[in-house]
C-alpha cells in the first residue's frame, strides 16, 4: 500500500497537469496543484539543509579526512542562513535579500561571485586537456571536428579575418569569419535542435512511464 499510494498520487497529478494545459476547467486545479508543488519544496529545502548539517557534523566529529572543509561549509551555510533569514543590513524584513547594503548582497559579490568565476576559470583547463583527447584526428569524424573547431576559433579572432581577407567579395563566404559563422548557424544549430527533441522525445516519455507507474525507482527499491 505504501507504494500504491504514491503511484496514484503521482498518476492523478500528472493526468490533471496535462488536462490542466488543454482544457480551460482544468486549468484551476492545475494552478492549485503548482502551489502544492511549491509548498513541499519548501519542506525539500529543509530536510536538504539539515541532511547537509548531519554530514558534515558527522565529518568534523569523527575527524575524517579534509575534515576542515566541513567546518568551513557549516559557517558559510549558518551565516548565509542567518543573513538571509534576518536580512541583516535591509532597511527593515521586507527588504529584498539581493538589495545593495544587505550582507547576503556583500557575501555574493566578494565572496560567492569571485569563487565561482575561479572555479570555472580552473575548469578551462580541462576544456582544454578534453579538446586534445577529443579533437586528435583518429578518424573521418574527429578529422571533421577538428577542422570546425579550428575554422571556430581562427574566425573568431582577427586572425581568421588576416589569413583570409584577400579573397574576393564574390567568395567571401569561404573566408574563415564567414565559414565559423555558417558553421554556428547551420550544421551547430541543426545538432543543437536535434539534441533538444531528443531531450523532449525523453521527458514525455519518462513522464508517461510516471504517470502510467511503469516507472517507480523514485520510490526506492522493494526491499525499503
Amino acid at each position: 500500500m505504501k507504494r500504491i499510494i504514491p503511484v496514484i498520487i503521482t498518476s492523478v497529478v500528472g493526468i490533471v497537469l496535462i488536462l490542466s494545459v488543454f482544457f480551460p476547467m482544468a486549468q484551476t486545479i492545475g494552478e492549485d496543484f503548482s502551489l502544492f508543488f511549491d509548498i513541499i519544496a519548501v519542506f525539500a529545502f529543509f530536510l536538504g539543509g539539515g541532511n547537509l548539517v548531519r554530514i558534515h557534523i558527522i565529518k568534523v566529529y569523527r575527524k575524517r579526512p579534509d575534515w576542515g572543509f566541513s567546518i568551513v561549509t557549516l559557517t558559510g551555510f549558518f551565516l548565509t542562513l542567518v543573513f538571509g533569514m534576518l536580512k541583516v543590513g535591509g532597511e527593515n524584513i521586507a527588504t529584498s535579500v539581493i538589495a545593495e547594503g544587505t550582507v547576503l548582497k556583500i557575501i555574493f559579490d566578494n565572496v560567492i561571485a569571485p569563487l565561482s568565476a575561479t572555479m570555472y576559470s580552473l575548469l578551462a583547463f580541462f576544456v582544454a586537456s578534453a579538446s586534445y583527447r577529443a579533437f586528435r584526428a583518429k578518424n573521418r569524424e574527429a578529422t571533421i571536428l577538428l577542422i570546425a573547431a579550428f575554422i571556430i576559433l581562427l574566425g573568431r579572432t582577427p586572425l581568421g579575418m588576416a589569413l583570409t581577407g584577400w579573397i574576393p567579395e564574390s567568395f567571401s563566404v569561404l573566408q574563415i569569419p564567414n565559414l565559423a559563422v555558417w558553421i554556428m548557424n547551420g550544421p551547430n544549430l541543426a545538432g543543437q535542435r536535434a539534441i533538444l527533441i531528443g531531450v523532449g522525445l525523453g521527458v514525455v516519455s519518462m513522464s508517461l512511464r510516471l504517470i502510467l507507474g511503469m516507472e517507480r525507482t523514485y520510490l526506492g527499491s522493494d526491499n525499503d
